[in-house]
């Protein structure tokens, strides 16, 4: 990890935003802070992860964590917007180390279903005992003195969430990309570009000087520096794919489209059989080391 970046604070009701980009998956981490209390959440941390030697290691939480404590701030939560398909998430890490609770989208519940079938691992999963907290559409919840919403913002996949923080942060994950790239895919198992839309909409009735803060961004022709944060009103006139008033059926059909043409991700399906454990790795078997098993021929 080389590269982030802080969002400052614009006053009373509006949470500093360090970004941390990953350099192998694109992806970006967030540290949410109340600058109020210095209290703070992490959100979409991802655990390094080697898909040619199925090895892990933990550099970008070391660098996170660091930077958290050099900052004086306290990590009272640890988040995530849905089971990535591109990375492994940090999550049950991050539990074990700072001792506080994790938590996800409810819908993890009907994602996992999906995946017991595709691994055939009818006793796999157990989202209830993995995060502490599995949020509903509407729930709220703290950091500090800041007021947290979750919206459900299906379409990657059929449980994404999004956090809406104080009065001017929103972080929406694989809906947006910067309005210079457009949308995120919805090609996914449970995903559907005309949920992806709707999504879209609902995030766009969030107030024009609203930040968000989206999942990943892999650079253009013409822009070769990560990017990640937008507002709602640039979102609505330039996005490449639904600014200035798309129709639906449009965009679905350039969505749908363009997902045709897109590989899966090369970590999937090593990462969703631990995301959705929070990241935990299978047990140990009676050799001491531990095992994926990758389905064949079924994508």
């Amino acid at each position: 990890m080389k590269f982030s970046r802080t969002s400052a604070s614009r006053g009373p009701r509006s949470p500093e935003v360090t970004g941390f980009y990953d350099d192998d998956t694109g992806s970006i981490q967030y540290l949410v802070v109340d600058p109020e209390t210095r209290t703070a959440a992490l959100i979409d941390v991802v655990l390094g992860f080697d898909p040619m030697g199925a090895s892990t290691h933990s550099d970008n939480v070391d660098a996170i964590l660091r930077y958290a404590n050099h900052e004086g701030v306290e990590i009272v939560r640890i988040l995530d917007t849905h089971p990535h398909a591109d990375h492994l998430m940090a999550s049950s890490l991050l539990r074990e180390r700072l001792g506080v609770p994790n938590g996800i989208g409810e819908k993890v519940i009907e994602i996992a279903d999906l995946w017991r079938a595709t691994y055939n691992m009818p006793g796999a999963f157990d989202p209830k005992a993995d995060f502490d907290n599995l949020f509903a559409n509407g729930d709220t919840f703290e950091i500090g003195e800041l007021s947290v919403r979750v919206m459900l913002s299906p379409g990657h996949t059929l449980g994404s969430v999004s956090y809406v923080v104080g009065d001017d942060a929103a972080f929406v994950h694989d809906t947006f990309m910067q309005p210079d790239v457009g949308t995120a895919r919805a090609d996914f198992p449970g995903g559907t570009a005309s949920d992806l839309y709707d999504s879209l909409q609902r995030i766009l009735k969030l107030p024009e000087q609203t930040r968000l803060f989206v999942g990943h961004d892999y650079g253009t022709e013409y822009r070769s520096i990560p990017a990640w944060e937008s507002t709602v009103a640039e979102q609505r006139r330039h996005n490449a794919h639904i600014g200035g008033g798309t129709p639906k059926d449009d965009f679905v059909k350039r969505r749908e489209a363009r997902d045709k043409t897109l590989a899966l991700p090369d970590r999937m399906l090593h990462v969703l059989q631990m995301n959705l454990r929070a990241g935990r790795l299978p047990e140990p078997e009676d050799d001491g080391s531990r095992y994926l098993k990758i389905p064949m021929n079924k994508f």
